[in-house]
């Protein structure tokens, strides 16, 4: 199967060369890196450029205007233009274990999607891994606040993996799905414009298609660089939509991937 790797990204492009960074050391490579870019300025395509020098694979660079938090859209885009059977999806600011494509990969199976855990970096370690440009993480790594989510074990992994149809962190940092999967509930709701809710709503459509959730812990790991979560005046509309979804029990959405009237 091929595989796409999508990674969001708005105006972090130090954040985004350290995710860049971390891709060159994968175990594993996708076909294709896409950068789904909410209207960053020119310093991230200076970044983005400079990897494509450094590794053999594509990297696409899907950006529209800056009008805002539209997470919703320029994913829907991204999604649009991959060629990837699979899907695994990331944000511009989480550093990726050297095993996490050939986890996700590994852990790609019919009629589920994945959502795996992230490592939260403090605030101080995240400034020097900006500087110091160093990816190195591990379990005893020093700046990390939830240490228990760095362990990696596949042999314990194995303990904890199973279906499940609980929403609960359910995030997009750390996610995969199979395209066909992702267009049948017609992508992301482009009704949801801020941050907020956009995750969750498309994983509770996949559920409702009898598409199951694989939480993933202890591999797939990401390690999340801190800064602060600005949240907008449209979170309320987001959380009533999420919730007309849960209630109605939906399995699609008319405004996403493809607009239907």
């Amino acid at each position: 199967m091929k595989t796409s790797l999508i990674i969001s990204t708005y105006n972090w492009p130090e954040a985004l060369s350290l995710v860049l960074k971390s891709v060159l050391m994968q175990t594993v490579l996708v076909n294709e890196i896409i950068i789904a870019d909410d209207g960053s300025s020119e310093a991230t395509k200076l970044i983005i450029d400079k990897y494509r020098g450094s590794i053999q694979i594509p990297i696409i660079h899907i950006w529209h205007e800056d009008l805002g938090f539209r997470k919703t859209i320029i994913m829907n885009k991204a999604y649009s233009a991959a060629v990837g059977d699979y899907i695994v999806q990331v944000d511009g600011d989480v550093i990726l274990h050297p095993k996490f494509i050939y986890d996700h990969i590994n852990n790609a199976k019919k009629n589920q999607f994945i959502h795996g855990g992230r490592v939260l970096v403090n605030a101080q370690t995240t400034v020097e891994r900006l500087n110091n440009l160093s990816i190195d993480f591990n379990f005893f790594s020093y700046g990390l606040r939830n240490r228990l989510n760095a362990i990696y074990s596949p042999f314990l992994s194995s303990f904890f993996k199973f279906k499940s149809t609980s929403i609960n962190k359910t995030r997009g940092c750390n996610f995969a799905c199979w395209k066909k999967d992702f267009e049948m509930v017609n992508g992301y709701n482009e009704d949801m414009v801020g941050w907020g809710y956009e995750d969750t709503e498309l994983s509770v459509r996949l559920i409702n298609n009898n598409i199951f959730k694989i939480r993933l812990k202890f591999i797939a790991l990401t390690y999340h660089l801190n800064h602060i979560i600005k949240e907008d005046d449209n979170n309320d509309v987001n959380l009533n939509i999420l919730n007309y979804t849960i209630t109605n029990n939906s399995t699609f959405c008319k405004n996403g991937i493809q607009s239907i009237d």
